[in-house]
């Protein structure tokens, strides 16, 4: 993953926590840049964990709508994304309305829009999650 600036990126403070605890590779530029914020302060347009996000897709007919989790409650063909997948780690503190960018296994480079945000857990109240 390339670098990023801190302007590209918000985190909840404990997303930021909990994310570093995973220890993974994917996540480092992400955690290392991103501007972290408390959970009552993060914008209600940003992508936390399990959020659900529609995403515009060129190689798809339709947007699709998939969640943000933690590796443990990744389920794919249910679209249930984990956060530690290239594609999870894109989203990850990004805007609606921003670019997602990764690198597939494949070494191809895939871009998708993140066009909505249909649930995010801190607008809801809940600060926990």
């Amino acid at each position: 993953m390339s670098s990023t600036n801190r302007s590209e990126r918000v985190l909840t403070e404990l997303d930021h926590v909990r994310l570093s605890k995973l220890g993974h590779d994917t996540l480092a530029d992400v955690l290392d840049y991103a501007e972290v914020v408390t959970s009552p302060a993060i914008p209600a347009d940003v992508v936390t964990m399990y959020s659900q996000v529609l995403i515009a897709d060129a190689s798809a007919a339709q947007p699709q709508k998939y969640t943000l989790c933690y590796p443990d409650d990744a389920e794919p063909q249910r679209g249930f994304i984990s956060v530690c997948s290239p594609f999870g780690a894109s989203l990850i503190g990004r805007r609606v309305g921003h670019d997602a960018v990764w690198t597939t296994p494949h070494g191809d480079e895939r871009t998708v829009t993140i066009q909505a945000l249909l649930f995010q857990p801190e607008a809801s109240g809940d600060y926990t999650t």
